[in-house]
């Protein structure tokens, strides 16, 4: 029968006698069994061996790159036994607290153990002085009771019932001293076998332990959406090294995060894992969420509404994804929290309170939810030396220093260095950002001196409350929350409870297209119920960078300059400009009331020009290189009184000024089109052009001197900054405008001070 030896949460081991080589197959095998039978890292290995220096334990040594293993040299029993003391002293205060008589009692009865097994064997050495014997009496009589026990060989141990002494003789073995039981000693495990076991150990715990579930994150479904948001936000984001819950705050203290992780370390599941604990616990009417992700990929996508599942987080008001070129998106967001913060403020004001937990108790039928804004890769937002970096630096620290106090919180993540360096040069933005959470091998988030990150394992964090300070650590292990099925069964859940009015929230995605029919403002336009012509049309021109999914509009009222300028050789671009107005201004007129006359001078932009001409059906108009001269003198002469509206919509109008300037007459055709421009608005004739450059554009209104005032707006496309200056665009020097794809400039001298970014609509 298997004589068996009481060792982990049981006792320690006592080896003596005369066979040396059965003395050292029992430590093999009692330790191989240990580290072998055990969750890989559950049991740590202290070894003390001044005769061989280690070699006695050499087997193990690959449990070493896993910090499962440490060697102490010759002349180390006296700090390694009050070490063994201080982890005693350390687990009865702080671990058990009381509440347990033992780790084995705690783990049976929460079902998690939060301290691996620490086992010192002690092979030999010299005498023990008072001192290391006092210590060593402590470790035999508390040790068990927290995971810390003894193997050893050459050290006499003190009677005590924790002890199981093993004596092995040449002559046999007995377990309980010179007269206990017989037994046949087992021989040494194969030293290939400890080797590999090791290794297979080891390289499992290098890999880091598994997460915890997403669920131990979240309360019991009955008591969902029960907290109340207004002195802050409080959610677990993980269990700490005892097995307690790690809590983040955001309220009044902390006010604003940092999250810091090199790429892979886990920082897209840390935020799914935080946001899903806050949806849990706090309602939309207590929590909205804003949600900015820089980088390239799709994965916050699925807070929105979307094909693979039609469900959304009813707390999400926006996610913006795939916005690494568009840092206006980014601007917009921090405008529109800008003037959030002011409609709080000036509520605020107006109720002679100062919080939000203040005004949602003097305006209880207010709706005054927290808002969290969640920005990934922020630095973004601020490389560079331009308008739009600028703007945003100081949005972000008015926010950061203001927002605090009317509910307003700002979590700032990056898994680049140079991230987080981007925030150094202003200390006061830093300083608001008192909430740090460093992932593994992070870098800047804690405070200088402070390298805990650089040793968690993966799927662990260190969250900091205190301004990265070493006294605010606390380690986290965060759950498993990004995966698809995961965090589709909590959403679900929550959209299942979401409001009657809930709507789903806006989605930005910087690599989509937008589509004329589906923006709001296009299906908001109606003809005058009365069968009368609109008195100030609208062009829809393509969507705004912004958060409310509005349209770019350009006004066509009876007034000098309402022609539009689409300047750039991009011809699909330009194409779906000239489209999109076109189709939204046909919207605002009944049939037969308005005029569109198209003519296409290019013929890789004839497939779209054609398309418009074919929907627009009857008030339409077909012109070519051959007849446009008879649409320039015909609409000039023409210019005689008010008439009905016409809109000219001219392709590639620049490919048409051979044929213009050829048409012999008192005038030539340029001159008929200059003329348009100036006299035709205020007759409600309104010309929508397409120019290949700015030099061309000028050249057809009379050359490079010529004034461009009867352009009161233009679109510009892969036309540089530069080239916009002068007279197209107020002071010197031109917009800091950089083309990019399926990106355009809108500008309107009637109500721009400053040009705006659109993106055109895609092909109907």
């Amino acid at each position: 029968m298997p004589a068996l030896v009481p060792l982990l949460d049981a006792g320690h081991v006592h080896l003596s006698g005369g066979d040396r080589a059965g003395c050292d197959a029992v430590v093999a095998a009692l330790l191989l069994r240990s580290v072998g039978r055990a969750d890989p890292g559950a049991v740590r290995l202290i070894g003390y061996d001044p005769e061989h220096l280690g070699g006695g334990l050499a087997g193990f040594a690959p449990l070493g790159t896993a910090g499962l293993l440490t060697f102490v040299g010759p002349g180390g029993l006296g700090p390694l036994l009050d070490d063994l003391v201080e982890q005693i002293r350390r687990i009865n205060e702080t671990v058990l607290a009381g509440e347990y008589a033992s780790l084995r009692e705690l783990a049976a009865a929460t079902g998690r153990r939060p301290e691996p097994w620490r086992v010192a064997v002690l092979l030999g050495g010299d005498e023990l002085n008072r001192h290391e014997r006092g210590q060593l009496d402590r470790v035999v009589r508390a040790g068990v009771a927290c995971g810390v026990h003894l193997v050893v060989r050459g050290v006499p141990l003190p009677e005590d019932p924790a002890v199981t002494r093993v004596v092995a003789e040449t002559s046999g073995a007995q377990i309980g001293g010179p007269s206990g039981l017989p037994v046949r000693l087992d021989p040494p495990p194969p030293a290939t076998l400890v080797t590999e076991t090791c290794r297979e150990i080891a390289a499992r715990v290098n890999a880091g332990p598994p997460p915890t579930p997403f669920s131990d994150l979240l309360p019991p479904p009955e008591l969902m959406w029960r907290e109340d948001s207004a002195s802050g936000l409080t959610a677990p984001i993980g269990e700490g090294p005892q097995g307690r819950p790690v809590r983040l705050t955001l309220g009044d203290y902390p006010p604003h995060a940092l999250i810091g992780g090199p790429s892979g370390t886990g920082k897209t599941n840390l935020i799914f894992a935080w946001i899903g604990a806050l949806a849990a616990r706090y309602s939309p009417a207590e929590l909205e969420f804003y949600l900015l992700d820089f980088k390239e990929g799709v994965s916050f996508a699925r807070f929105a509404k979307g094909r693979r599942d039609p469900s959304w987080l009813p707390h999400m008001r926006l996610v913006g994804i795939n916005v690494n070129t568009d840092r206006e998106f980014g601007l917009a967001l921090l405008r529109f929290l800008a003037e959030e913060l002011r409609r709080r403020a000036d509520a605020a004001k107006k109720h002679e309170v100062t919080k939000l937990a203040e005004l949602r108790a003097v305006d209880p039928t207010g709706h005054w939810p927290r808002i969290v804004a969640v920005v990934d890769e922020f630095q973004m937002l601020l490389a560079g030396r331009d308008a739009v970096a600028r703007e945003a630096a100081d949005l972000l620290e008015d926010l950061a220093r203001r927002g605090r106090s009317q509910g307003i919180h700002l979590v700032l993540a990056s898994q680049d260095v140079r991230g987080i360096e981007a925030l150094w040069g202003r200390p006061a933005l830093v300083a608001q950002f008192t909430l740090r959470i460093a992932l593994p091998k992070a870098l800047r988030i804690l405070a200088e001196r402070n390298d805990a990150a650089q040793s968690l394992p993966r799927w662990h964090a260190v969250v900091n409350a205190e301004s990265g300070m070493v006294e605010g650590n606390e380690i986290a292990r965060i759950p498993s929350a990004s995966d698809w099925e995961t965090w589709s069964g909590l959403q679900n859940r929550l959209w299942r409870m979401r409001p009657p009015d809930a709507a789903p929230a806006r989605l930005f995605d910087g690599d989509a297209i937008p589509r004329l029919a589906d923006a709001p403002d296009f299906r908001a336009l109606e003809a005058p119920a009365d069968g009368s012509a609109p008195r100030s049309p609208v062009a829809l021109l393509g969507e705004i960078i912004d958060v409310q999914s509005r349209s770019a509009a350009l006004r066509l009222p009876r007034a000098p300059g309402r022609n539009l300028a689409v300047l750039g050789t991009r011809v699909d671009e330009a194409c779906a400009v000239l489209d999109a107005a076109a189709r939204s201004l046909a919207r605002q007129h009944p049939p037969g009331t308005a005029r569109f006359s198209i003519a296409c001078l290019d013929p890789d932009a004839d497939p779209m020009a054609r398309a418009l001409y074919d929907d627009l059906a009857d008030d339409a108009a077909w012109y070519d290189e051959e007849t446009v001269g008879e649409l320039m003198s015909e609409t000039a002469d023409g210019l005689t009184g008010p008439g009905s509206p016409h809109y000219l919509l001219l392709f590639a109008v620049d490919a048409a000024a051979g044929a213009l300037a050829a048409r012999a007459g008192r005038r030539t055709g340029l001159e008929h089109l200059r003329r348009i421009l100036h006299d035709g608005p205020e007759r409600r004739t309104h010309v929508l052009a397409w120019w290949r450059g700015v030099a061309r554009m000028r050249a057809d209104l009379g050359g490079p001197a010529a004034r461009t005032d009867q352009i009161g707006a233009w679109v510009a496309l892969d036309a540089h900054g530069g080239e916009l200056g002068s007279s197209l665009y107020p002071g010197t020097g031109g917009p800091d405008w950089y083309p990019r794809p399926w990106r355009g400039l809108f500008f309107d001298r009637a109500v721009h001070r400053t040009g705006q970014v659109i993106i055109p609509y895609g092909p109907s």
